[in-house]
């Protein structure tokens, strides 16, 4: 194989969410394939402090930017401030477990904007640039929830649910313009999001009741991240691929 084709040198990615967990380990993985890496946080800037200096102490390029993704006029500052931007790995995310009749508007609005209107507003503000480049890739963070469903996470399912949608949509109106859309669905992920001391004991039981029986690591999700954004991933357009442990099997 060759593998200067999973190179992403010469390219900016920026990555939202990407103090902590997946996000932390995909900008990480693309500083180390070659990319100049845009870490957005939200109010955690000394999380992402360690994030650049851990890529900038093994070679690579860094910038942090704080910004709330789910919001059009901080998106447009984060995308301005980034420069010209090759990958746009839509990452950032909330969960909640909550039962649906106690779910309110506001844990309804709150989910939907972090985890998919960002997506929607990130995309629009960067895909201008790459349409105009002629060239581009865009990843999106859904789950296998927004395939499968589960009891007490209705928003959180329907929202990643809307990622798969919105990138299949992407994909068809961009592709013929040179841009690659495509998802990531991941299954358990040990982060501190999804954990022991966040999740129910009842939601650990069902989330280890998989073929594999354990709960990824960020760095197993990263991978098929760098692919995607690779140029060995040339060929695919509107995918949803699925690290999941065997969750989903379609």
């Amino acid at each position: 194989m060759n593998t200067t084709l999973l190179s992403l040198q010469g390219r900016t990615a920026l990555v939202t969410g990407a103090a902590t967990g997946i996000g932390r380990a995909i900008a990480i993985l693309f500083a180390q394939a070659g990319a100049r890496v845009v870490v957005n946080h939200l109010g955690q800037a000394e999380t992402v402090s360690a994030v650049v200096r851990s890529i900038e102490r093994a070679g690579g390029e860094a910038i942090a930017i704080d910004a709330d993704v789910s919001l059009a006029s901080e998106v447009q500052r984060l995308v301005a401030e980034a420069g010209e931007l090759h990958i746009l790995v839509n990452n950032a995310g909330i969960i909640q477990e909550k039962p649906f009749l106690d779910t309110t508007e506001a844990d309804w609005d709150r989910m939907l904007g972090v985890d998919l209107k960002s997506v929607f507003l990130t995309s629009r503000a960067v895909l201008p640039g790459m349409v105009a480049r002629g060239s581009g890739v865009i990843v999106n963070l859904a789950s296998d929830l927004g395939i499968l469903g589960r009891e007490w996470y209705a928003p959180y399912c329907a929202a990643k649910a809307g990622v798969i949608g919105l990138t299949r949509s992407l994909a068809r109106e961009f592709a013929p313009q040179g841009i690659r859309v495509n998802a990531i669905a991941p299954g358990p992920v040990n982060t501190a999001m999804v954990s022991l001391e966040s999740m129910s004991p009842e939601w650990m039981e069902k989330e280890l009741a998989i073929p594999q029986h354990r709960v990824a690591e960020p760095e197993e999700i990263a991978a098929t991240a760098l692919f995607l954004a690779s140029d060995l991933s040339r060929f695919y357009c509107g995918q949803v691929l699925g690290p999941n442990g065997g969750s989903v099997m379609p």
